[in-house]
């Protein structure tokens, strides 16, 4: 069992590596703003950032406004969204998200956790990506497959269920990172740390990941 000071040590030497290599990491979902975002990030589940930054243009034309998603038929959201996977539900929620956002925001994305999660399709990943990525507000870390995935390979935790996952990584990771870190992991899970094939070899992190492989 890691001592907590060693963990401690290992956090701060695998942030350092990671600013170093994915110091400008940001977002991969295309947005101009807020409400962009929310139906951005409502649609990336079950779904890549590149399959959903196809889709979002042609949604954004139709309905550029969460006043005319609100107002917008099941059948035509339905039918821009549909190659983003369980489209149906997706429609259902991005058109519920717009009518309580125009019925109890006055058309505007809220800045609380609770609030965002409030709204149909957005569970606490989307709102932390909303939160952090459209306010800077640390309100939580974003937990994906990614994420998931380095986290336990580092030994940032034994956890499975994302909430878990979060809880540890808030308890080790400095609040300022809360936001980025994320962001950095999934560039690094893309780029070297890819799940079929983890280039440990050529990997920054290897003498600090207790997954890697020998």
């Amino acid at each position: 069992m890691e001592a907590p000071e060693d963990l401690k040590k290992r956090v701060k030497k695998v942030l350092r590596l990671l600013d170093r290599d994915y110091g400008g990491a940001d977002c991969a979902l295309t947005h101009k703003n807020a409400f962009e975002l929310l139906a951005a990030t409502i649609l990336s589940a079950q779904c890549t950032d590149k399959r959903v930054n196809m889709v979002t243009p042609k949604l954004f034309e139709a309905f550029p406004s969460p006043f005319l998603l609100a107002q917008g038929r099941q059948e035509e959201v339905e039918e821009i969204i549909r190659s983003t996977g369980f489209y149906r539900n997706k429609a259902k929620n991005l058109i519920g998200m717009a009518q309580k956002l125009v019925e109890v925001h006055a058309g505007e994305v809220p800045k609380t956790i609770e609030e965002l999660t409030g709204l149909p399709g957005a569970a606490r990943k989307t709102a932390n990506v909303v939160l952090g990525v459209a306010f800077g507000i640390a309100s939580g870390v974003v937990v994906d497959t990614h994420v998931t995935r380095i986290s336990r390979l580092l030994g940032f935790t034994h956890e499975t269920s994302p909430v878990k996952i979060e809880r540890d990584l808030m308890k080790i990771l400095p609040k300022p990172k809360w936001i980025g870190f994320s962001h950095q992991l999934i560039l690094h899970g893309r780029a070297v740390c890819i799940a079929r094939r983890p280039q440990c070899q050529v990997c920054a992190l290897r003498k600090h990941c207790p997954g890697a492989e020998a």
